[in-house]
């Protein structure tokens, strides 16, 4: 009985000293290009309208979090600097921001996003659409 309590105090005391195992965040930034598109959470059956020509975007890991640079073709060009909140969470980074883009774009957006290494995700909302974006690295 004592052996066994010593090894149990010996992992406890190891298990201390080493902490929790954490993941090194995924590094997200760099160049993406994919798609965005719009969809009515109403209307289930009918599947999302894409939205523009194109839609690249140029993430920049900052101090206090990420800048991103999104360009594209929506019958217009049009590019828009945001600066976006980001944490880790296991293999993915975690994202959510807030932007005014003007009232000729849409005005105010709010949208939730996700990244990996190879994919960036996420879903949009703003007093005239909802709809998602789905980006991959740039080859």
């Amino acid at each position: 009985m004592k052996t066994l309590a010593c090894a149990i105090a010996l992992l406890v005391t190891a298990s201390a000293q080493t902490g929790p195992q954490t993941q090194p965040t995924p590094d997200v930034s760099g160049e993406w290009t994919g798609v965005w598109s719009s969809y009515n959470p109403a209307q289930p059956a009918v599947p999302p309208k894409e939205q523009c020509k194109s839609l690249t975007a140029k993430v920049t890991k900052t101090d206090s979090g990420y800048q991103a640079t999104f360009e594209g073709d929506c019958g217009r060009p049009y590019k828009y600097n945001i600066t976006m909140e980001g944490r880790a969470a296991g293999k993915t980074v975690l994202f959510k921001g807030s932007a005014d883009l003007g009232p000729q774009d849409g005005g105010v957006y709010d949208w939730i996003g996700r990244a990996t290494d190879k994919e960036f995700v996420g879903f949009y909302t703003n007093a005239y659409y909802t709809g998602v974006f789905v980006l991959a690295r740039t080859k």
